[in-house]
C-alpha cells in the first residue's frame, strides 16, 4: 500500500499549488488591514501544523493542528469558547470547553470518522508532555469535515502517526493553504476546498489587537468574492440542478486573538464567524456542521492547572469588542476565499474536483471593479 505523508501534496492525484494569494492579486476583502502573514499565526505564540495523507487512489485526507502557545497547554490553559452555527458534526471536547471556558490541548482538525482516533492520540500526546505525569483527565478538542467524496472515509486512515507529524510540523509564520492537511479532500462551494487562513490587526486607537482565523472549508452555497456573485456568474452553485446538489458539508473555524478576553467574550467573538461564511456564499445547509472555536493567546489570561486562587488578569471591556467582531467576520470571509484560491484539482475514489479557475475569477472581479492594486 502506498502511504505518503507530505507537508504539501505533489503526487497521488493532487496537483501542486501555485500563484499568488487573493490579496496579492488585488482581491481586498473588508476594511481592516491584515497582519504581516495574513494568517492565524500573526497572533503571537500561535502555531499551525499539517500532515497530508495520500494512500493509493482512495485516500485523500490529513490532519491540521492549531496550538495556542508554545508551552504546556494543559498546565497553562487558555480561555476558550465554542459557537455552533449548525450542529450536524462531531466536535469532541465541546461540552467541557463550554462548561469551564478553557482549552487544555491543541485543536486538531481531520476527517469525520477519524475524530475518535485523533482524540485518543491527542490525549496520549498530552499525557506524555513534561509536568503531566499526574494528569488523570484530559479534554482533547478535535473537529472534522466529511471528505468522503474524494477519500475512503470508512478506512478511518488518520490517526496517531498523522497527529504527531502535524504537531511536530507546527510552526509560526506563513501557513500552507488549500489541499493540505485536514483540507486535502474537502469540497467547497462547487470547487476544491481546503485549509484557509487570514488575520486582521486593529489600529492603535482601537487597541492594536490581532485576530486570526483558520478554516477547513467543505460547504455548499454560491461563491461570493468581494461582493461579486462569482458562483452564479460561473454557473456553479448549490441547488442549480437538484434540490440537494452540492448543498451539504461543513466548516470548522478556529479563531485566535491576543486581546485579553474571557470565555464569555470569546463566545460572542465566535458567534460572528458565520457572518463571514455568509458573505463568502454559504447557504448554511441542514447537513452542514459549522463550529467556531475561539481562544485568547494573551499570556496573562492563561489559567495555571490546579490553581485554587484566581489571579488578577486583564480583561477588555465589552464596549471595546465591536472592532474585534468585525475583524472575525472579515478574516473568516477572506480565509474561505484563500482556501479556494490555494486549493488544487484533486482526484480520488475515481472522482475529480476541480480547483477554482483563478484567472477567470480575477477577470470577473476586474470587470466589476472589485480588484485593487496588488499588495
Amino acid at each position: 500500500m502506498l502511504r505518503l505523508l507530505l507537508p504539501l501534496l505533489l503526487v497521488g492525484g493532487v496537483a501542486a499549488a501555485a500563484g499568488p494569494r487573493p490579496r496579492q492579486a488585488g482581491v481586498v476583502i473588508g476594511i481592516l488591514p491584515p497582519g504581516p502573514d495574513n494568517a492565524i499565526t500573526d497572533v503571537p505564540g500561535v502555531r499551525v501544523g499539517h500532515a497530508t495523507l495520500v494512500e493509493g487512489e482512495e485516500v485523500r485526507t490529513g490532519v491540521t493542528v492549531v496550538l495556542p502557545h508554545p508551552g504546556n497547554i494543559f498546565q497553562d490553559k487558555v480561555p476558550a469558547a465554542v459557537a455552533v452555527f449548525n450542529g450536524f458534526g462531531k466536535l469532541i471536547g465541546l461540552s467541557q470547553v463550554r462548561e469551564l471556558g478553557a482549552l487544555e490541548t491543541p485543536i486538531a482538525l481531520t476527517s469525520t470518522l477519524s475524530v475518535w482516533r485523533l482524540a485518543d492520540a491527542l490525549a496520549e500526546w498530552t499525557l506524555e508532555q513534561p509536568d503531566n505525569q499526574e494528569v488523570i483527565s484530559v479534554n482533547p478538542v478535535v473537529g472534522e469535515c466529511n471528505d468522503a467524496h474524494l477519500s475512503d472515509i470508512r478506512r478511518r486512515p488518520a490517526g496517531r502517526s498523522e497527529l504527531r507529524q502535524a504537531l511536530a510540523a507546527a510552526a509560526s509564520g506563513p501557513v500552507a493553504e488549500g489541499s493540505v492537511g485536514a483540507g486535502t479532500g474537502t469540497v467547497c462551494l462547487g470547487w476544491k476546498g481546503g485549509i484557509g487562513t487570514s488575520s486582521r490587526r486593529l489600529p492603535p486607537s482601537l487597541g492594536g489587537f490581532t485576530v486570526g482565523v483558520l478554516v477547513q472549508t467543505n460547504f455548499g452555497g454560491a461563491l461570493t468574492i468581494a461582493g461579486v456573485p462569482v458562483g452564479q456568474l460561473l454557473g456553479r452553485y448549490s441547488f442549480k440542478q437538484a434540490p440537494d446538489a452540492d448543498a451539504g458539508g461543513s466548516c470548522m473555524i478556529v479563531i485566535a486573538t491576543d486581546a485579553p478576553l474571557d470565555a464569555r467574550q470569546l463566545e460572542r467573538l465566535a458567534a460572528r464567524a458565520p457572518l463571514g461564511l455568509a458573505r463568502a456564499g454559504s447557504s448554511g445547509s441542514g447537513g452542514s456542521g459549522d463550529y467556531a472555536i475561539a481562544f485568547s493567546a494573551h499570556p496573562e489570561v492563561r489559567r495555571r492547572h490546579g490553581e485554587r486562587q484566581a489571579r488578577p488578569a486583564p480583561r477588555l471591556g465589552d464596549d471595546a469588542l465591536s472592532p474585534l467582531f468585525l475583524a472575525v467576520i472579515e478574516a473568516t470571509e477572506e480565509a474561505v476565499v484563500n482556501s479556494l484560491f490555494a486549493a488544487t484539482t484533486v482526484t480520488g475514489r475515481g472522482r475529480t474536483v476541480e480547483a477554482l479557475p483563478v484567472a477567470q475569477v480575477l477577470d470577473l472581479l476586474r470587470a466589476r471593479g472589485a480588484l485593487r492594486e496588488p499588495e
